[in-house]
């Protein structure tokens, strides 16, 4: 625990890098001023409003099996927040793929993994917890707190996601599928029709039915989507 870092992402990238980081270990911030997001976005929350934390792990999984870490990390959030949290607003918690967490189609966690040259994972997580609607980062965003957790315990939160990430690993390593079967029941991006933005600045809107055995997003046009924004697309 620290109370101020830049990013425990990039502080637990660089111990691993030096060899002073191994499985296992996790590091918690009060503040961050320069968090880390997907598609090197920066994420930024208000002193002890958030629960901020990186970890590393070296999963005992084949190679083509890392592309799943992200998601079941994701997938183990929504889990934990389903055992911490007592949501007065009545909402449940999703995955918007590949592992924002929303509550009623706002974002309350996102989530990077990074893989550290030919060792094992960092797996860094921000989950909005205390924060007022003059703290949110943008207008599509929540708060734990707003959603009607009153008072919810961050270090119990943190307790409970990383019990539930080790479980679901360990699932991965028997059966791809269960897992699979699991995530597609929490992520709200599955029957959804979406705009996907690619990286390379193409953009495809189709139904999304689905992920493949990879963790990529499988489109009713048989377009498998391993990166890329996904926008919800609402429907009459």
């Amino acid at each position: 625990m620290v109370d101020v870092t830049g990013s425990t992402q990039n502080d637990l990238v660089n111990g691993v890098r030096a060899s002073n980081t191994k499985p296992g270990d996790v590091l918690v911030s009060e503040y961050q001023s320069q968090g880390k997001g997907r598609l090197d976005r920066t994420f930024e929350a208000a002193p002890l409003s958030a629960l901020l934390f990186s970890f590393f792990v070296e999963p005992k999984i084949s190679s083509e099996d890392y592309s799943w870490l992200p998601l079941v990390a994701g997938l183990a959030v929504v889990k934990a927040i389903d055992s911490c949290c007592e949501l007065s607003t009545g909402e449940r918690a999703m995955l918007k793929w590949p592992n924002d967490v929303l509550i009623a189609d706002k974002k309350v966690a996102g989530l990077i993994a990074e893989k550290v040259e030919n060792h094992g994972v960092v797996i860094g997580i921000g989950i909005n917890v205390g924060m007022n609607e003059s703290e949110l980062p943008v207008a599509h965003a929540t708060s734990l707190e707003l959603e009607g957790c009153r008072g919810c315990d961050r270090n119990h939160l943190l307790v409970q996601i990383l019990k539930e990430f080790d479980l679901l690993v360990k699932r991965l390593e028997s059966s791809v599928l269960e897992v699979k079967k699991e995530y597609e029941l929490r992520c709200s991006t599955i029957n959804s029709h979406v705009r996907v933005e690619h990286p390379g600045g193409s953009v495809t809107e189709n139904l999304a039915i689905g992920v493949d055995p990879t963790g990529a997003l499988l489109l009713s046009d048989g377009q498998h989507v391993s990166a890329g924004d996904i926008l919800h697309i609402r429907t009459q």
